[in-house]
């Protein structure tokens, strides 16, 4: 008999917390409660139970990761500024071994040359950029994909 998994963990990094005052132009002028409210509805719809979680500090955001397996059956990532350095994360994330979509809201591709890499190359289902808020929507699709539900 096969099991599908539903449970996501939506985790996110550095500056998360103060969104709505960072440049709306960049980032898109949501707040975090309500980036979160948005992605709990297209969760939701796609069939997924999301959990969300947030920190500044990088080793809260590694024990987070360590405890992922008890908390959920896939991620969605969105570690910041951290995506681009920290081999602790990347690390982390390697050995919670689950499917993971990297998000961000800018398109890092085409900012400055260090946010061009991603220390969760080869780690993540997918990577999606420049969408804004709208490409969460697009992650939970991939992920629930690959977890196997349908909504």
């Amino acid at each position: 008999m096969s099991r599908t998994s539903n449970r996501v963990a939506v985790i996110h990094g550095v500056n998360f917390d103060i969104l709505d005052r960072r440049d709306p132009a960049i980032y898109g002028g949501l707040s975090l409660a309500q980036l979160e409210q948005q992605i709990g509805d297209w969760a939701r719809l796609e069939g997924l139970e999301p959990i969300f979680f947030q920190t500044n500090h990088e080793g809260e955001f590694v024990e987070y990761l360590h405890r992922l397996p008890d908390l959920a059956d896939g991620s969605l990532i969105n570690a910041g500024a951290w995506t681009h350095y920290s081999r602790a994360i990347a690390d982390a994330l390697d050995v919670a071994g689950l499917p993971a979509v990297e998000v961000h809201l800018s398109d890092v591709d085409a900012r400055d040359d260090w946010r061009k890499v991603s220390v969760f190359d080869g780690l993540v289902v997918e990577k999606i950029s420049g969408k804004g808020a709208d490409g969460y929507k697009d992650a939970l699709r991939v992920l629930a994909r690959e977890l196997g539900v349908e909504a």
